[in-house]
């Protein structure tokens, strides 16, 4: 009898290697069935993911530029020296805020769709970072960023979309389209805050002070990015829903019964998932992985806060005294520089060396780069705006270098089909060393600027030594006992 029962059951629903049955009305087969008949790339669904994730990645660093100048006017500061130490906190409360909800938005993604994740977080960009454009007290710009950063989830979500909305054989391209979009933000988003932000200023002619780009001089550039936010809210209109909307209680009790009775294999293999997902945390090869790619997350996290706060400090404070639109040129430039680095130039040295080989080599030029940017205080016009251009290009190069190492690393040091929890743990890690680095970067600032004159060395030369010293801890950790190379690494 009980045989028969299998025998209905395994004729009313499809194996597990058999092929998916359709359910009408929902948007995940209706996507897989057009996909189906569709060879060609997915170019239109491509775009608007691009511009998405495009527009929820500006506000990211476009606040660099001028977030000095907006503690100042926020009157937070009892003295100038301080304004570092309140801008730390601000730079900190977005990262804060991703940290926190991370993982909640992509329960939410696997639960309800991508769709609602990637339109509430395009929606939460166009609400809180005009708020944050608008604030009138330092509280103000603390709780919109953190709110922003709280419920902009789009990020972890849509590369599992972009990799769902096309045929497989697009995938790598899909996913390539959100990095590249994301690269083009860190520099776009800059290039507007340094801009944009007090234009009455800035150009007196189109603003009037008594305009409301007058009486809230940071508005601009928030507006601006919000107009765009809101264009790609209304391009998600045409995006469609790629989860399926849908469960085969059918096909789950045909798993088990298979298990039951003839899966012996199967359900080892399940097990051994589990076992091997469990002890992730005791794969060392991973975790020195995951180490260093926090230790330098967390290092080029503040040293970008340090650099936009120290390139636009007073001369008396050792600073350079350039304007909000100097810096946002300066970003701008290095984060083109890096595009073009990563598209035309790191192939070539990959595939060369590999993509580890260029690891040391580059954190040590970055140690030895970082230690003259004190010295470039000495420097004015036209040399100084050239010279600090290459050099944060150079910086940066670097830091990606570094970056794409460390994410080879973590993906060689498990298997396949652990990556996906891999790499969750990483981010989640990332995130906090991030939502850290802004904050101990600001405290660092100020102490820095309160003792120039130090007893042994200037306060400026000690912010570098300190940034510097993390580099050298990351730089330490990629030596054994204290890291081991994944051993696919290791052959190549």
């Amino acid at each position: 009898m009980a045989a028969g029962e299998i025998g209905d059951a395994a004729a009313a629903a499809p194996l597990p290697g058999a092929k998916r049955k359709y359910h009408e009305g929902c948007p995940g087969c209706r996507l897989e069935e057009t996909n189906k008949s569709k060879m060609d790339v997915p170019y239109l669904n491509f775009f608007y993911i691009w511009v998405a994730c495009l527009t929820a990645s500006m506000p990211i660093q476009s606040l660099f530029p001028y977030l000095y100048f907006m503690i100042r006017d926020l009157k937070v500061a009892k003295e100038e020296q301080d304004i570092g130490f309140y801008a730390g906190f601000v730079g900190a409360s977005y990262f804060l805020g991703r940290t926190i909800g991370a993982m909640p938005w992509g329960m939410f993604a696997d639960k309800y769709g991508r769709k609602p994740c990637i339109v509430i977080s395009i929606l939460s960009v166009i609400v809180f970072n005009t708020l944050f454009g608008l604030s009138t007290t330092y509280w103000m710009a603390i709780v919109t960023r953190g709110l922003l950063g709280l419920l902009c989830g789009i990020l972890g979500p849509i590369k599992a979309y972009a990799s769902e909305v096309c045929r497989k054989e697009h995938q790598a391209l899909g996913i390539s389209l959100v990095t590249s979009s994301r690269a083009i933000a860190l520099v776009i988003g800059p290039a507007i805050g340094g801009f944009l932000a007090q234009p009455a200023s800035k150009y007196p002619n189109l603003f009037s002070e008594e305009s409301i780009f007058g009486r809230f001089p940071y508005f601009l550039p928030c507006f601006v990015i919000s107009v765009l936010a809101a264009g790609a809210c209304i391009a998600c209109i045409w995006l469609p829903e790629t989860l399926h909307m849908h469960h085969d209680d059918k096909v789950e009790a045909i798993d088990e019964l298979e298990a039951q009775v003839g899966g012996s294999e199967g359900g080892k293999a399940k097990q051994s998932r589990g076992q091997s997902t469990k002890n992730l945390l005791k794969n060392w090869q991973l975790m020195s992985a995951i180490i260093l790619y926090c230790i330098f997350s967390l290092h080029d996290t503040a040293y970008l806060e340090i650099f936009s706060l120290w390139a636009v400090s007073s001369r008396k404070f050792r600073g350079l005294s350039l304007t909000s639109q100097d810096v946002g040129n300066v970003l701008a430039f290095s984060g083109f520089g890096v595009l073009v680095y990563q598209l035309a130039i790191y192939p070539f040295l990959a595939k060369y060396f590999g993509p580890i080989k260029p690891f040391r080599p580059a954190a040590i030029l970055s140690i030895l780069l970082l230690a003259t940017y004190p010295f470039m205080a000495n420097l004015q016009g036209t040399e100084l705006k050239i010279l600090i251009s290459i050099a944060s290009l150079l910086k940066n190069m670097f830091a990606a270098t570094i970056t794409i190492a460390c994410n080879i690393l973590q993906n060689t040091a498990v298997t396949q089909e652990q990556r996906g929890v891999a790499n969750g743990i990483s981010v989640t890690l990332m995130s906090m060393f991030k939502a850290l680095a802004p904050a101990a970067a600001g405290t660092l600032f100020s102490w820095a600027q309160k003792h120039i004159s130090g007893l042994f060395l200037p306060g400026d030369q000690v912010l570098f030594l300190m940034l510097n010293m993390v580099s050298v801890i990351g730089l330490v950790l990629t030596f054994k006992p204290l890291f081991s190379l994944p051993n696919a690494t290791r052959r190549s």
